[in-house]
């Protein structure tokens, strides 16, 4: 059953969640994952029975309110789900987190619109990119045309978002988001990169396509377009993209240090001795990386607690809670890099091979903090704000 419209159900408490229960379904999935981590790669998508698995754990639905089947988790258990899930395939968490990022949009639309895209279908998935459109109103909705791309997990997602300038009833215009069958798209294979190949983060197009006017969608957090009240919901979906991409970043410096360390059991390099292993100063940067990783992972998982627990108190995420958790992301995926960096050079020639995990963890991280959650401005965003100045960087409506 659908929710009332905001203001007729109230607002609405959030859950009690069992972080180790969204763990173990990752647990359970997770050696298809790795199985399926080079095929990923070489071909770009995510296999369709391993789409399959994902889909009857519902890691699709971590942020999809619980009305339209979803599983409504909060950020810290969102990181350690996305986190858990990039320690066996990076392009899988990525996307995971994407379609659930995109997700929390149905908390904006009209629930018959809600319904339609996610409660009556089980394996729905909603991606979006960045593009320019152009909108011309008419009695019912909107006749579209446009280019739109970096929309990870296009291939897989079920609806498509198009993001332009639209006329609202008022007469005003504004940024939306439309939504739209990804079948009434035409798809442009565009990525081919350097990592996170298998995210198939590739382009779309329409022209003159028509959308009911309720298949739109405010970027924002506008108390008057909710239509779900929930505490999970009065947070931006770009800060759920930041916690889950911190979650990816993270994940992938363990799963190097992982690799590394077995790696520096068996290694003896050319015309030394001892094994990486033995070296003193492999020991020294194993120990530092452990620790960078499990203070990084600290770090956020304590800011987010902290803040969780103001916004169900308070019913209100402040810009002081979205400068928290800019400055910690940033801080975080940049941490991974780094970690990934010094393991992957101290791994020598064994390394750059394509048949080795190693080098695809060091092109997956490099990928990551080129795309937008891991801008170092953001860190000088962070700054403004703490010296009392205003930042200028809002999320986008």
């Amino acid at each position: 059953m659908a929710p009332e419209a905001n203001g007729g159900g109230g607002r609405r408490s959030a859950a009690p969640v069992d972080t180790a229960d969204y763990l173990a379904r990752v647990a359970r999935v997770a050696p298809a994952i790795k199985e399926a981590s080079f095929r990923i790669e070489e071909d770009r998508r995510i296999p369709p029975e391993l789409l399959e698995k994902l889909h009857s754990e519902k890691l699709f639905r971590l942020l999809l309110p619980k009305v339209y089947g979803g599983e409504e988790i909060d950020p810290p258990t969102f990181f350690q789900t996305i986190s858990a899930v990039a320690e066996n395939d990076s392009s899988t968490a990525w996307c995971l987190c994407q379609a659930n990022g995109c997700s929390t949009a149905s908390a904006y639309v009209e629930p018959h619109v809600a319904e339609t895209i996610w409660g009556n279908d089980p394996k729905a998935v909603v991606a979006w990119g960045p593009g320019k459109g152009e909108s011309r109103k008419t009695d019912d909705g909107y006749i579209i045309s446009g280019r739109w791309q970096f929309a990870s997990g296009s291939r897989h997602a079920t609806w498509l978002g198009a993001r332009m300038p639209v006329e609202l009833d008022n007469g005003e215009t504004a940024y939306r988001a439309l939504l739209l069958p990804a079948s009434e798209a035409k798809m442009d294979d565009i990525w081919n990169v350097l990592g996170l190949r298998g995210t198939a983060s590739d382009g779309y197009d329409v022209k003159d396509l028509f959308i009911p006017k309720d298949f739109k969608v405010t970027r924002g957090v506008e108390a008057e377009e909710r239509r779900y009240d929930s505490p999970l919901y009065l947070i931006h979906a770009n800060i759920h993209f930041a916690t889950g991409f911190t979650g990816v970043a993270l994940g992938i410096a363990r799963a190097m240090l992982e690799e590394f360390k077995a790696l520096a059991s068996k290694k003896t390099p050319n015309r030394l001795k001892l094994r990486l292993c033995e070296d003193p100063v492999v020991q020294l940067m194993v120990a530092k990386a452990e620790a960078r990783i499990k203070a990084a992972r600290a770090l956020i998982l304590s800011e987010w607690t902290d803040i969780w627990e103001e916004v169900k108190t308070n019913h209100e995420f402040t810009e002081d809670s979205r400068m928290r958790i800019r400055l910690v992301a940033t801080h975080c995926i940049h941490e991974a890099k780094d970690v990934v960096n010094e393991l992957y050079d101290a791994s020598g020639a064994t390394s750059i091979f394509n048949s080795h995990p190693m080098q695809k963890y060091f092109r997956d991280i490099h990928t990551l903090t080129q795309q937008g959650q891991g801008r170092k401005m953001y860190m000088q965003v962070a700054g403004q704000h703490l010296m009392g100045l205003e930042a200028d960087m809002p999320e986008p409506s």
